[in-house]
């Protein structure tokens, strides 16, 4: 349970923070897996899980920590400054990136940071890249400027259905799909994807709202 040194905090998005840390020795993970974060806060020990947000973790790695004030954990992570020090546990996760193809990403919410970094990665490798936010005003949009700027595909959507014509194009393509939000958004997106042709979803669900 190695302490890792905070690098950076910066606001990306409404109550939405990048929390960039120092990567330790000897550890290992790619884009899509997740953190164990564990703090005392206030004389009780939390503990959170934290998908990677970054598209590799050489020298850095970052995650991306929505909160609501009356939360405790990701508040509190959201408060450190460089300098601090956090406890981390892992990787942990199936789901992964590791540069090998084109990649389509859906999200909500905090899942936009693991959109982002497997989509940068998927660029990187030359390949093609696809994220698809629903909602609206997502996080990390000077990130998501700069990936469309480099031919990935950015769309922000109102309704998952609106991605059918990019989750057809996939299949047919061989492209990856992933998928990283809360249960419900899971859910509904593994429904689309599948109605789109699509049997191979990668998921990562970060509970209930």
């Amino acid at each position: 349970m190695p302490q890792v040194t905070v690098e950076d905090v910066s606001d990306v998005g409404t109550r939405t923070v990048a929390l960039e840390l120092r990567t330790p020795e000897g550890f290992d993970a790619e884009p899509g897996q997740f953190l164990l974060v564990r703090a005392t806060v206030e004389g009780v020990e939390e503990t959170g899980y934290y998908t990677l947000s970054s598209p590799d973790i050489e020298g850095t790695m970052e995650v991306t920590v929505e909160y609501v004030p009356e939360g405790t954990l990701a508040p509190w992570l959201a408060e450190r400054s460089p300098g601090d020090t956090v406890e981390i546990e892992g990787p942990f996760g199936d789901v992964r990136y590791t540069g090998d193809g084109d990649a389509v990403v859906l999200a909500e919410g905090p899942g936009i940071g693991p959109a982002v970094g497997i989509a940068e990665r998927a660029r990187r490798e030359g390949n093609d890249a696809t994220v698809v936010f629903w909602g609206e005003d997502p996080p990390h949009r000077a990130r998501l400027d700069t990936l469309e700027a480099d031919g990935a595909t950015v769309l922000v959507v109102e309704s998952l259905r609106e991605a059918s014509d990019a989750l057809a194009a996939a299949g047919s393509a061989g492209a990856t799909v992933y998928a990283f939000g809360f249960e419900s958004f899971v859910r509904d997106a593994k429904t689309v994807a599948e109605a789109s042709g699509v049997d191979d979803v990668r998921a990562e669900s970060f509970g209930t709202r």
